[in-house]
């Protein structure tokens, strides 16, 4: 993959995930007890040998850049492979990213000190397992001048996507941008094809489409709803079917777009067969790993106290002391003392959780203390005079100094 390079799109304010993102930016968010979120995406990137990487960030990116730095620090500069993070540098104006194609356009320099011969863009929000060379390869054999990675969504959900039409040799003939009544697919009406956000663009194509919409004062400067819509009207535009390496039945492609779909996300992960793998080998998703003791478990006193996680994830650091864990996801360095019972939770790095506390269906933020007899998921009412309390009901927990945790 010498002749491509990959930009991944990191900037995002993700404020539907707020208060999650109030200190970090999206891709920074934890995830799956030890990761972040664009560590699937990088990991993708690496067991696809795409390691000519240009990490564009803008809003919050500290935290993101510093796990960057600290977990992706693998590359080899004279084998040509980079791991670049890039803020917004007004080169060519005084503005912050408008948008995802005014994204490109802005580092415009940096692509042609690279010189590749295609361009794959990708998003840092995003949990899934994708081979971009096959993606890669599809669209050279297709003479493509621009691929758009696709997959099938119910038609109820379909107008939260880019919504695509085909010729059956994969060209594409149609598409919208959000449309509030999705076109369904010609062999399953309850189902739409829509765009992953994953792109592979001709560096001359992309070079020149992104410097018209520069100077269209109207455009909004999105792929979406821009540059899309034009390029399928003019140039070779095809899709490419999303082929999963989870190697499960269904296909596994989340946007935790949402603290909802983020809960959901991670209570994947605790099922005995779980819906996304982190196990296989042949495929790792790598993060930076803390240097922390073995996870303990202590005390069984019968009829008193007992220290246990069932179904859970139980990262490094973590102390389960006298207390009960059922369907969590823990990050390192958590600690559940006596009494205490906690289902069908997130905990992230650092929290406590007090003495005869009761926690459910809740997302404890990073270095949370909860005090004894703490109660949190059981009166969403009482719960949504402190913290914010999503439509599914679940309960996220800041820390009451406000200080920031990324």
């Amino acid at each position: 993959m010498k002749n491509v390079l990959t930009l991944l799109l990191a900037g995002g304010a993700g404020e539907r995930l707020h208060p999650l993102t109030r200190h970090r930016a999206k891709p920074a968010v934890p995830f799956g007890g030890m990761y972040r979120i664009i560590d699937f995406t990088l990991s993708n990137c690496v067991n696809s040998h795409c390691r000519r990487i240009h990490v564009l960030v803008q809003y919050k990116s500290n935290s993101l850049a510093r796990h960057i730095r600290s977990a992706w620090n693998i590359m080899h500069p004279e084998l040509g492979e980079f791991i670049d993070i890039i803020p917004p540098q007004m080169r060519v104006n005084d503005s912050w990213y408008l948008g995802t194609a005014d994204a490109i356009y802005q580092n415009l320099y940096s692509i042609g000190q690279e010189d590749p011969e295609q361009v794959l863009i990708l998003s840092g929000d995003h949990i899934y397992k994708m081979d971009y060379q096959k993606m890669i390869r599809f669209h050279q054999k297709a003479g493509a001048d621009l691929t758009i990675a696709t997959i099938e969504v119910p038609i109820a959900e379909a107008g939260r996507f880019g919504i695509l039409s085909t010729e059956p040799d994969g060209r594409i003939t149609a598409f919208h941008e959000k449309p509030a009544q999705p076109h369904p697919m010609p062999h399953d009406p309850n189902k739409a094809l829509a765009s992953m956000g994953i792109y592979v663009f001709k560096t001359g194509v992309l070079k020149q489409c992104v410097i018209e919409d520069a100077e269209q004062h109207a455009s909004s400067h999105d792929f979406g709803k821009d540059i899309i819509p034009r390029l399928v009207k003019s140039h070779r535009v095809f899709a490419h079917t999303f082929e999963d390496e989870n190697k499960k039945a269904t296909t596994y492609w989340r946007d935790v777009g949402t603290i909802d779909s983020y809960w959901e996300a991670n209570m994947d992960l605790v099922a005995v067969d779980p819906m996304f793998n982190l196990y296989d080998k042949e495929w790792p998703v790598r993060t930076n790993l803390p240097m922390s003791p073995p996870a303990k478990f202590v005390f069984a006193d019968v009829g008193k106290r007992f220290g246990v996680a069932t179904d859970s994830i139980v990262s490094p650091g973590c102390i389960i002391s006298g207390g009960m864990v059922r369907r969590c996801v823990l990050g390192s360095e958590v600690r559940v003392n006596s009494y205490a019972y906690v289902e069908e939770s997130i905990l992230m790095n650092g929290a406590k959780v007090g003495r005869h506390s009761r926690v459910r269906r809740a997302i404890i933020e990073k270095s949370v203390q909860l005090p004894d007899h703490s109660s949190v998921g059981y009166d969403l009412e009482e719960d949504a005079k402190r913290y914010r309390v999503t439509p599914m009901g679940l309960v996220v927990v800041e820390s009451a100094d406000g200080l920031p945790r990324s």
